[in-house]
């Protein structure tokens, strides 16, 4: 949730400073309520936090600029423990002597009772924050060690909760310690310097070398070396990789907002998602699948777990791999689905999807999964998270960066991934349903350039949202993978314009929700395919001709070619002709659009909107 930062050089003339305040602002997207950072410089510590934008920051160290360093960490913060002011920014000091500095990320459950013994110690606390118990207990941990990574340590046994820390220390410069259980910290292998940081975001601009870490281990970093080792003590390594992207991926590349970006990448997020996924003779492979072909033909059910728009992607694979395989799918929201009594066994599949890989209700889903005997499957974009390396296998998705707060490309490329995976169990069945998924793979690789038409169409939907700047309810109707597409929609408008929207699946209105048309209300219907099975074309057009005639605005999003829609519709979005079951992956866009320019004309930050983080990684 937080973003962090460690570096340590050889040259000051490199400047630690630099390097943190980069990988801070690369990272702002994580949060953005205060920020801060610590440098070793000369016999002593020194610190610049602020609340606020990281541009505060900026303003505070040009009117009181720090010493040259070659030893640096940065935070940005989503605040948790306290509100977001000066005092309760990272980082946090240790000690009377104040040597020590600290950050954090995730929190400590058992804050309360260690704040309790060190303030019957004498204590004095300067913040509201769960982190400052931990700096103080760090640096008394170091007056008896003599040493930081055996004081992290000691320490460490006695947190509980989800935390990643990074210390410096002013008797120990040319080292930062980093420590991680149940949150992310990934390691960058530098020439004559090293990093630290929440996810490789953090140093991109610097290596492509990267090293995951595992639960429960502490990592040492100088400007020549990195030594992890566990809690325990026990040695450890850490696991090499190279990032696959570069630091431009990471830009805004001309456009005015990383949303815009990020919208505008989805036919290669797509298409990226799909490389190399068949053979020469269109078969599927999956070669991040370390399940065995056999335990997945014995698969009976499947469990998706998700929060957020990663639910709503698991609700549009529901659809279709129920169709493609004839396996049950069930989706449960994550942060749920521990407390529900799951009934699962080793013949469930247990389907995470994250963004980030480190979504923490997403995270222990998976675990409580694994304890019950079930096999899991992660999808995920981020490479070195947590959650893939506690499933029992991976499916990346290849969307490249996603900044925003707001999830665009991520959501495509999750159905995508999904769509993939069920073609390969469908595949895995043999008969009529293997022939269907080369089938359907084939069709699936038509769609980037579908997404890229449909890109340059957009210019009415822009105007619509401008014109609509003061509107303060919007609702969207939607039936079969158009249902979670009306509440994907819906969620784009609350996530960044701040007003009621609503998504319902198109059946369910003359079961209460048509009380809500009046004169006026607006209203986008994403109407099926004319080919879809089921008469549902003709239904949903019945559903647009009855909250019409109560005077609802409609704004139907339809494919090309289909005029049945015209009369009934105060605007149409077309869309290219598709196969029903891919058209998500198309009918969403203009709903991503809209929210976009919505949000602009209301004078909103599109990139980071209120309250809001783009990885949540406490429960």
């Amino acid at each position: 949730m937080c973003g962090i930062v460690g570096y340590v050089g050889r040259v000051e003339d490199d400047g630690a400073l630099d390097v943190v305040m980069e990988g801070l602002a690369r990272l702002e997207y994580r949060g953005y309520d205060s920020a801060g950072v610590a440098l070793v410089t000369g016999d002593h510590t020194s610190t610049r936090k602020k609340s606020g934008k990281l541009a505060n920051l900026r303003a505070e160290l040009e009117a009181d600029p720090l010493p040259p360093s070659t030893t640096g960490i940065g935070h940005t913060r989503w605040a948790t423990h306290g509100g977001p002011t000066d005092e309760n920014a990272h980082p946090h000091r240790g000690g009377a002597d104040g040597k020590l500095a600290l950050i954090h990320n995730g929190i400590i459950e058992n804050f309360h009772s260690l704040k309790g013994s060190l303030l019957n110690r004498g204590t004095v606390f300067t913040s509201e924050t769960d982190t400052e118990v931990v700096a103080h207990l760090l640096a008394a941990a170091y007056e008896q060690h003599g040493e930081l990574t055996d004081a992290m340590r000691a320490v460490v046994a006695d947190l509980e909760g989800a935390f990643t820390l990074l210390a410096i220390h002013a008797d120990q410069p040319g080292v930062v310690v980093g420590a991680r259980r149940n949150s992310p910290l990934v390691v960058g292998l530098g020439d004559g310097a090293n990093y630290l940081g929440s996810d490789v975001a953090a140093f991109i601009g610097h290596t492509r070398q990267a090293l995951e870490l595992d639960q429960d281990q502490i990592v040492t970093i100088t400007a020549d070396s990195v030594t992890v080792t566990g809690f325990d003590g026990s040695p450890a390594e850490g696991r090499a990789f190279e990032v696959t992207w570069d630091a431009a991926a990471a830009e805004k590349g001309g456009y005015t907002t990383f949303m815009e970006k990020e919208i505008h990448d989805q036919p290669h997020a797509v298409a990226d998602t799909l490389l190399g996924r068949t053979d020469a003779d269109g078969r599927l492979t999956l070669d991040e699948m370390d399940i065995t072909e056999q335990q997945l033909q014995q698969i009976d059910r499947i469990i998706v777990v998700a929060c957020g728009t990663a639910a709503y992607a698991g609700l549009v694979a529901k659809y279709a791999i129920e169709r493609w395989t004839r396996i049950p799918v069930e989706v449960a929201l994550a942060h749920e689905f521990r407390y529900c009594d799951p009934i699962v066994d080793d013949r469930t599949l247990v389907v995470s999807i994250s963004q980030s890989g480190e979504t923490m209700d997403t995270l222990m889903a998976v675990k409580h999964a694994r304890l019950l005997g079930a096999l899991t499957i992660s999808v995920c974009n981020t490479h070195g998270s947590t959650i893939p390396r506690e499933s029992d296998a991976v499916l990346y998705t290849h969307a490249g960066p996603e900044i925003a707060v707001a999830s665009t490309k991520a959501f495509l490329a999750q159905i995508t991934a999904c769509y993939v995976l069920g073609l390969y169990l469908a595949q895995l069945r043999g008969g009529s349903f293997a022939d269907d998924a080369q089938a359907v793979m084939k069709q699936l690789g038509e769609v980037p350039d579908k997404i890229e038409t449909l890109l340059g169409r957009m210019d009415r939907v822009k105007e619509i949202a401008g014109f609509m700047a003061d509107t303060r309810s919007v609702l969207f109707l939607g039936r079969h993978v158009g249902y979670p597409v009306a509440m994907e929609g819906a969620l784009k408008l609350k996530e960044l314009a701040y007003i009621h929207a609503e998504g319902f699946a198109a059946g369910e209105l003359k079961h209460g929700p048509i009380a809500l048309i009046e004169p006026g209300q607006p209203v986008f219907v994403i109407v099926p395919s004319p080919s879809s099975e089921h008469g549902l074309h003709g239904k949903v057009v019945s559903n647009i001709q009855e909250i019409r005639a109560r005077g609802a605005r409609t704004i139907v999003i339809a494919e090309e070619g289909d005029e049945a829609v015209e009369p009934f519709a105060d605007e149409v979005i077309r869309v290219p002709v598709t196969a029903p079951l891919l058209a998500p992956l198309l009918t969403v866009v203009p709903l991503q659009v809209f929210a976009l320019w919505l949000s602009t004309a209301k004078g909103l930050d599109v990139d980071q909107p209120r309250n809001l983080a783009k990885s949540v990684t406490v429960e």
